[in-house]
C-alpha cells in the first residue's frame, strides 16, 4: 500500500514490509527438510516451527532438557509424558545438547578471561 506525505512524496505503509518479510519467512520454512537429528529426535518445518522434537510426538526437546536440568528422575519424566519418550530418547537429546554446547560454548561465555 503507498500514500502519499504533505510534500507530495510517495511512501510506502510498514505493514507491506512485514508481510514481505513474513512471506519469505515462509517461502523458507517451505523450502526446508525434515531432518533426522537421531534414532528419536527430529526437525520438521510443518512440526512446532521446525524445533527439534521427538519422533512422533510434539514434545520438544528443550522441555526434556529443562526438566533434566531441574533435576527431575528420568522414570519420572518418562511417566510425566505419558511413555511418549524413553529413557533412551532422552539420553540422545543430552548427547546432542552436549555435543552442541562443545562447539558453541563459546557464544555463552559471560566474559572473557586473560590466558
Amino acid at each position: 500500500m503507498t500514500r502519499r506525505n504533505g510534500k507530495g512524496m510517495v511512501m510506502r505503509a510498514k505493514t507491506n514490509s512485514r508481510n514481505s518479510l513474513s512471506r519469505r519467512k515462509q517461502i523458507a520454512v517451505r523450502k526446508q527438510k525434515r531432518m533426522l537429528l537421531g534414532r528419536y529426535i527430529v526437525a520438521d518445518p510443518k512440526i512446532c516451527h521446525g524445533k527439534p522434537t521427538f519422533r512422533g510426538t510434539r514434545i520438544m526437546v528443550w522441555q526434556i532438557l529443562e526438566r533434566v536440568a531441574e533435576g527431575m528422575a528420568w522414570k519420572s519424566i518418562v511417566e510425566e509424558w505419558g511413555g511418549s519418550i524413553s529413557k533412551e530418547a532422552i539420553a540422545e537429546a543430552l548427547q546432542l545438547a552436549s555435543k552442541s554446547f562443545l562447539k558453541h560454548a563459546h557464544e555463552h561465555a559471560l566474559e572473557r578471561l586473560p590466558a
